[in-house]
């Protein structure tokens, strides 16, 4: 009697282990299939090359980090024994390692050097950016300058210092505003007013005489991908994309695009032949947004683009106090063009 029910404890204690790892195996295998079913319907999207709707828009900014719940489903469909979970995870991180490869035409122009020009981008955020930026201005020493959400203190803190016949930048454009609103571009070269891109927030518009020749500037900054505002952030866009694609010439068209090459609508702008400088000096997926994260995480949404006749051979993004963006600094050659 004592020799059967030890057998029988014996049995039961092994039955209990194997539920209890059949019960784990089951919640691993749940679980990974919700990770692994929230970065496809991401990245469904982005094989579709659709923006789709919030929250996809705002996830797809972040593309590259979904590998971490990738490895994570997949790990867990690992530890379940779940062969199709296994599958699944496996064409999951294929398909993200497919489109995090950079997007856009690169290639060197053909023509002689003509001149050097470098180029800073920076959203200061409502202006409360303004004192390092004029710091970082002083140090990096750009040709060219766009500034976002500049608002009125912001303009006249920046015209103090650099502005005025005897200024560092004598030239200038703007669209005065409060808030985001404001914009502004300043330059060492000579430049002539023209129609900026229309939109919430204030996008003016220039043509550089860069020793001799004409370059036209155009700021960017649509509205961000808010949810119930996906409709306004696709149309400036699209404004910007229309803006290039009717661009003859040279064109440099930078600022914060709130938009990465995982998004649709801003590779709709490079297909009009613009090219991104970063990725053309070799740094890609460099984030710019949100500063505080950054490197560690973050996308990549300032940005300047250039016409096929210039090269970039340098990218930077200095850390700017007061705002929630990294500037960017470019440095690009002008190559003769027929």
């Amino acid at each position: 009697m004592e020799t059967a029910a030890a057998g029988w404890a014996g049995t039961e204690g092994a039955d209990g282990a194997v539920g209890r790892r059949g019960g784990g195996r089951g919640v691993a295998a749940w679980a990974a299939g919700l990770s692994l079913a929230g970065v496809s319907v991401v990245a469904g999207f982005r094989v579709a090359d659709s923006d789709g709707i919030t929250p996809v828009p705002q996830l797809l900014a972040f593309l590259p980090w979904l590998l971490v719940p990738t490895g994570l489903g997949l790990l867990l469909a690992l530890l379940a024994r779940w062969r199709f979970g296994l599958v699944w995870g496996v064409v999951a991180l294929g398909l993200l390692a497919w489109f995090i490869e950079p997007y856009g035409k690169t290639g060197e122009p053909g023509g002689a050097p003509v001149a050097e020009v470098r180029v800073m981008t920076s959203n200061v955020e409502f202006g409360q950016g303004t004192g390092s930026l004029i710091t970082a201005v002083r140090r990096h020493r750009p040709d060219i300058l766009f500034v976002q959400e500049c608002e009125y203190g912001c303009a006249r803190a920046l015209e103090d210092a650099f502005g005025g016949s005897g200024g560092a930048y004598p030239y200038r454009e703007a669209v005065e505003g409060a808030s985001s609103d404001g914009s502004v571009i300043m330059s060492r070269f000579p430049l002539t007013g023209a129609d900026g891109v229309r939109g919430t927030m204030g996008m003016p518009g220039a043509v550089a005489d860069v020793k001799g020749h004409d370059v036209r500037l155009q700021l960017a900054h649509p509205m961000p991908p808010l949810p119930g505002r996906l409709g306004v952030w696709r149309r400036e866009l699209g404004e910007l994309r229309d803006y290039a694609a009717a661009s003859e010439g040279l064109t440099v068209l930078a600022g914060d695009f709130n938009a990465s090459q995982d998004h649709a609508a801003f590779r709709r702008i490079l297909d009009t032949g613009l090219r991104d400088s970063s990725r053309l000096a070799g740094a890609p997926r460099t984030p710019s947004w949100p500063a505080r994260t950054t490197p560690t995480l973050g996308a990549q949404i300032d940005h300047v683009l250039v016409s096929a006749d210039f090269s970039a051979h340098e990218a930077m993004f200095p850390r700017l106090s007061g705002t929630d963006h990294r500037a960017l600094v470019v440095d690009l050659t002008l190559h003769q063009y027929e």
